[in-house]
């Protein structure tokens, strides 16, 4: 694995892409945006092993690692943040912290983050009271230490700060997943001063850049190796800020690659899936949960991802996973829920016994159903949302006077005043590095 690394790093050149452009471009990352609903569903598939039913105690015993290792998705998450936030807006930010700049990246993050966020925590909110009201065995959700429904918490979970002053996850959040949700937005409030350092690292060798974001993922990976588990007292705030910075250090260790290393970092995309899998698998066998150290490799499968348009990227740039991974926000917000109401139908409804078909038909039902409900929530509610949020801060449209509009369009014209217009000069220049993924988009996560 050390010579896969070096291979790529070796063939980066200090300041150099074939086209000369320095800056970072902008728009959609179409093979990242893929891996994202990789990641989600990993995740999914990593709570749902939990459902009591011989079937899918079955899988478990199958699979292994493979499923009862999903937590790992929501460290890809991270990592997968890190790297598009500092491709979207490292160059904006990291000059100097400036207040407006500042503004508009967290208003922007909120917009993205918090309507559909805000739904989901009241419609489950409203669930946990129910349970209250009528009765929940102890239990109001199916979590190890039980969530608090009072109306401070449910500031706190408005706010997404619940996890700031929690040293472990669980009961923290009243949609357990959403932990992580609140330490992204931790991330996210803290990265216009990190930007700052950050895009002084900008011009250091590829591969420093790179081999420091391996580095970054170390504490996790010894945290499995020597225990089988990340969890720890403030182990989640080790977890964003590892994964979030190893993100941006791996894009602008692939900023720095030249674009003759597309070859190489395809046959690493392809690679190193199958070494992911069979690390977990063999990590098994040294002990519970040790396989969780192949999380070292997420930085170089993500920058090896973002470097190609060949191989396994192909499958992930394809319309089908990129809208998997647009609406994976929206599936990892709306799965907990509908597994807690699946969960709780199981414990008190008599036809779906655990060794029922009923019962088995029914959750591979409530499984598949997750995705066309995070489809519905992203169309309806979470895209429209966040197009109307940022249009109440939409600078307005400058307009040319008609003389300077003219200037404008002669200038755009080639010798001689005939021919197509060539684009002015002021124009961005499509990065070779991400050939066949620049695309223009709404893509802001």
């Amino acid at each position: 694995m050390k010579g896969l690394v070096a291979v790529i790093v070796t063939t980066a050149a200090r300041g150099y892409t074939p086209s000369g452009y320095q800056g970072a471009p902008t728009g959609e990352l179409r093979t990242l945006t893929g891996l994202r609903i990789v990641a989600a569903l990993w995740v999914v598939g990593f709570h749902f092993h939990f459902t009591a039913l011989p079937g899918v105690a079955a899988v478990n015993r199958v699979l292994g690692p493979l499923v009862t290792q999903g937590a790992l998705g929501v460290d890809l998450f991270f990592v997968i943040s890190g790297f598009v936030i500092a491709h979207t807006h490292l160059d904006r930010l990291g000059p100097a912290l400036r207040p407006a700049a500042t503004a508009r990246f967290v208003w922007a993050r909120l917009c993205r983050m918090w309507p559909l966020y805000l739904l989901v925590v009241h419609v489950f909110g409203l669930w946990l009271v129910a349970k209250l009201v009528w009765g929940h065995d102890g239990a109001v959700a199916f979590q190890a230490v039980q969530p608090v429904v009072s109306v401070r918490e449910w500031l706190r979970q408005l706010a997404g700060v619940q996890m700031w002053d929690h040293a472990y996850l669980d009961g923290a959040s009243w949609v357990g997943p959403t932990w992580s949700l609140s330490a992204e937005w931790l991330a996210y409030l803290v990265f216009p001063v990190a930007a700052v350092g950050f895009h002084r690292l900008r011009r250091l060798p590829a591969w420093v850049l790179g081999g420091a974001a391996m580095a970054l993922m170390t504490p996790i990976a010894q945290a499995y190796l020597t225990t089988g588990s990340p969890y720890y007292p403030y182990s989640w705030l080790v977890r964003v800020a590892c994964g979030f910075a190893a993100g941006v250090l791996v894009c602008l260790a692939v900023r720095r690659m030249r674009a003759d290393v597309r070859g190489v970092a395809s046959s690493v995309a392809a690679t190193l899936p199958a070494v992911i899998g069979l690390g977990l698998m063999l990590g098994e066998r040294l002990g519970p949960g040790r396989g969780g150290a192949v999380i070292v490799l997420f930085p170089l499968l993500v920058g090896a991802l973002a470097l190609t348009d060949r191989g396994p990227a192909m499958i992930l740039a394809r319309p089908w996973a990129v809208y998997g991974g647009r609406i994976s926000y929206a599936l990892y917000l709306v799965h907990i829920p509908m597994f807690e109401v699946f969960w709780t139908a199981l414990q008190h409804v008599r036809a779906l016994g655990p060794h029922t078909l009923l019962a088995h038909l029914v959750g591979l039902a409530v499984l598949v159903a997750t995705i066309g409900v995070a489809a519905v929530a992203y169309r309806g509610v979470e895209e429209p949302a966040r197009r109307r949020l940022l249009a109440v801060h939409r600078p307005a449209r400058h307009v040319l006077p008609a003389g300077m509009r003219a200037a404008a369009r002669l200038e755009m014209r080639p010798a001689g005043g005939r021919g197509p217009r060539r684009a002015p000069r002021h124009a961005l220049t499509r990065h070779p590095v991400f050939a066949g993924q620049h695309r223009p988009a709404h893509w802001v996560a």
